[in-house]
């Protein structure tokens, strides 16, 4: 018989009559010793139509659903009503699409107790096949004690793994973004200074991309796509950071977000060159935070950044210039222009190194 609060709390919100919550919801109930409940959260959709996927889960023990209709196409109202309705010691988020390996649950709490970890972030198994190799944690192999500069938690920007409650109590995603509203979440625990550990050798967190309803949609707004920056200022000490990890932060956002927003304007959008101010815009916000961030990017990623700048540049060449960044055989993908910033830990060798030996673990 569970016990009326359970140990941990599983939020998966679910907007879509495609999604498969039923699998989502089995791999946890199915396959996890310890007290867990799963809040099932209708978003946007009628709640008979999910408790109709649900089958059986619907009436489970371990199961609740609950409505929310706020006609926001984001997963941020719903993940914050869920953790706003927890009362187990630690919370736990997951996508209606993904499922958990047998045991994740009970392997995060094993190595919770072990370390007395406020946060145990998940091994990330990627439906295509592979482990995700973030965070390129130290030498691809640390799983405890993590430090937010050194082990490069930034690159994991999902929060998925166990999360204590009552350490995060009022945390929340950021509501009202259209893109990035975990951003400032996990950019908060990571830079909390609570005990952090990783699931590394774990049953993983499995991300799938099977489901039957997603769509590519126009790009955003440049503006809209970097909102989350206002969320991370606004964090509590932000303002106190040291430069060293200002850099670790914004490092990451360049290459992976900047980057990738660069790409979707470029092929599904109207271009960079028409929109050069507002992505100038934001490269100078970003240096204004890290000063010293781009010295420890690569020379093909310097080259891309000079090229936005640039008006004598066009889109063609820089959706060349944004397909090579990523080539990493060429020296270019992993060196940087000064030679002292070769070996910096956020600088490219160091971190792919890290995050390949991670993903092999």
């Amino acid at each position: 018989m569970q016990r009326t609060s359970p140990l941990v709390d599983v939020t998966v919100p679910v907007h879509s009559a495609s999604r498969p919550i039923a699998r989502a919801v089995a791999s946890v109930v199915d396959h996890t010793r310890a007290a867990v409940r799963v809040t099932v959260v209708a978003h946007n959709i009628d709640p008979q139509v999910i408790r109709g996927n649900l089958g059986a889960y619907a009436d489970h023990p371990r199961v609740r659903m609950r409505e929310l209709r706020d006609g926001i196409p984001s997963p941020a109202g719903p993940m914050n009503l869920g953790f706003g309705l927890a009362d187990a010691r630690f919370v736990s988020v997951m996508g209606s699409d993904d499922e958990l390996a047998p045991g994740a649950v009970d392997s995060w709490l094993a190595l919770q107790k072990r370390t007395s970890a406020a946060v145990v972030l998940a091994r990330i198994q990627l439906g295509g096949g592979g482990c995700d190799p973030y965070p390129p944690v130290r030498n691809g192999r640390r799983t405890t004690g993590l430090d937010p500069r050194k082990d490069r938690l930034a690159y994991r920007s999902a929060p998925v793994g166990l999360i204590d409650r009552r350490r995060f109590e009022g945390l929340r995603f950021t509501e009202g973004l259209t893109s990035g509203e975990d951003l400032a979440y996990s950019t908060a625990l990571w830079f909390s200074g609570a005990e952090i550990a990783y699931d590394l050798h774990g049953p993983a967190y499995t991300i799938n991309d099977d489901a039957a309803d997603r769509v590519t949609s126009a790009p955003r707004p440049v503006a809209e796509d970097f909102a989350f920056l206002v969320a991370i200022e606004a964090l509590d000490g932000f303002g106190g950071w040291s430069r060293r990890d200002r850099e670790a932060l914004v490092v990451k956002l360049i290459r992976l977000h900047y980057v990738d927003v660069l790409r979707a304007h470029l092929t599904r959008g109207n271009g960079v060159r028409e929109q050069a101010s507002e992505f100038i815009r934001v490269l100078d916000r970003l240096e204004d935070i890290a000063p010293g961030a781009l010295r420890l990017l690569s020379v093909a990623d310097r080259r891309l950044l000079d090229a936005v700048r640039s008006p004598l540049v066009d889109d063609r060449r820089l959706s060349a210039l944004v397909e090579t960044r990523g080539e990493y055989r060429r020296l270019a993908a992993i060196v940087t222009r000064d030679p002292l910033r070769l070996l910096h830990r956020q600088a490219p060798l160091r971190t792919l190194g890290a995050g390949l030996r991670a993903s092999t673990a």
